[in-house]
């Protein structure tokens, strides 16, 4: 563990509280830890509410805020999510344009931009049109029937070329607008982390900086996230029974297990249901997750990029000197009380063992956005 002092360009005073970094060594990979914990420990917030949430942001990051609308008003910057599956990158993307401006900043990724061509590939209409694109802007090896029958015969384990990546990328993303741009999903493989030196330019965003936005979150974290996970089979909300439960929590005396009930308003409120395989974890995910890391540790080697570090998880005997007791993701936990005939819900914080077996806590995307906004603010200079 090694401590930086005020010298050092990554330390310094915001504000309402002060701002540190600290170098752990987590695979040898370094992420920092933030500190945004607040000098007034009676200032509380509710990071699930929309409104408090904004609040927070405010109260948190306020200046900064500020300066990225400015700057967002005539400039705009590609930023890469770099993390393993499961790791929240669009979590992170989408809240950041939710604080910041939802017409300034877009979320480009790049699974459900092959997912949608699916579509596109069984309607004989849109395929000839499709087509006659790549026709015209593909430029690759592989010849362009090799390319559509990839297309039709997809599998989340082959990944499609490169070069049909990048002109179908760029196509997708000149629908958007001037804006910036989060891209994730991209790079997903060795060869693409090369390739992403120069993507900026290949989408015509010239002048705009670009920055990679490198993600630690432990394996342990991904796991129960996966393994806890369940979905309304009519609106499709995904909700997490450990994590991010509903208002209603069932139990059944027959299967002697605890449920979710969709709390959605607009949904007739079905009993939610683990996806088939979500009970494995990331077991089925393990080789993709390995791959991931390989990536994150490439991108740290790049010169000449910038780069921002998001980090999930604080150690136990830390965790107070860094943030506020409310950004800490709570777990939990159900007892079924026989003569009140009720669920009753026990929520504690969430310990968990990060990759290196060290007991941890993980937290929850506000704070984590908060030292993105304010390592954005310092990597564009503004």
């Amino acid at each position: 563990m090694i401590f930086f002092n005020s010298g050092w360009p990554w330390a310094w005073r915001v504000e309402k509280y002060h701002y540190f970094r600290i170098i752990y060594d987590m695979k040898d990979i370094d992420f920092p830890i933030f500190k945004t914990k607040s000098e007034d420990s009676s200032k509380k917030f509710d990071l699930t509410d929309l409104k408090s949430r904004q609040e927070y942001f405010e109260y948190k990051a306020g200046p900064e805020i500020k300066k990225l609308r400015e700057y967002l008003k005539e400039n705009t910057f590609v930023a890469y999510l770099l993390g393993k599956k499961s790791s929240g990158k669009g979590t992170y993307a989408k809240m950041l344009a939710e604080i910041i401006d939802k017409d300034k900043i877009a979320h480009f990724s790049v699974g459900d931009m092959v997912r949608s061509f699916d579509e596109i590939i069984s309607d004989e209409n849109k395929k000839k049109e499709f087509i006659a694109f790549l026709e015209k802007s593909y430029r690759g090896y592989l010849p362009l029937e090799s390319i559509i029958k990839s297309l039709e015969q997809r599998s989340t384990k082959i990944l499609l070329p490169s070069e049909l990546i990048l002109a179908l990328a760029k196509r997708e993303i000149a629908k958007l607008g001037r804006k910036a741009i989060f891209i994730d999903g991209f790079p997903r493989d060795l060869d693409q982390v090369s390739y992403s030196l120069f993507f900026r330019d290949l989408i015509g965003y010239r002048d705009d900086p670009d920055v990679f936005i490198l993600i630690d979150v432990p394996t342990s974290v991904i796991d129960q996230r996966i393994k806890y996970r369940v979905i309304c089979p009519l609106c499709q909300t995904s909700r997490n029974l450990k994590l991010l439960p509903t208002k209603n929590v069932g139990h059944s005396a027959k299967e002697n297990k605890f449920y979710l009930t969709c709390d959605n308003s607009n949904c007739s409120r079905p009993r939610m249901t683990t996806k088939e395989g979500d009970e494995l974890g990331i077991e089925p995910i393990r080789e993709r997750l390995d791959k991931d890391e390989v990536l994150i540790k490439q991108a740290m080697s790049l010169q000449g990029i910038s780069k921002v570090f998001l980090r999930n998880s604080i150690p136990v005997n830390k965790i107070k000197d860094f943030v506020d007791d409310y950004e800490i993701t709570p777990e939990y936990n159900y007892i079924f009380d026989e003569k009140e005939n009720k669920v009753k819900t026990i929520e504690n914080p969430w310990e968990i063992l990060d990759d290196e077996g060290v007991a941890s806590n993980s937290l929850m995307p506000p704070p984590i956005v908060v030292s993105l906004i304010k390592q954005l603010v310092k990597t564009l200079g503004i």
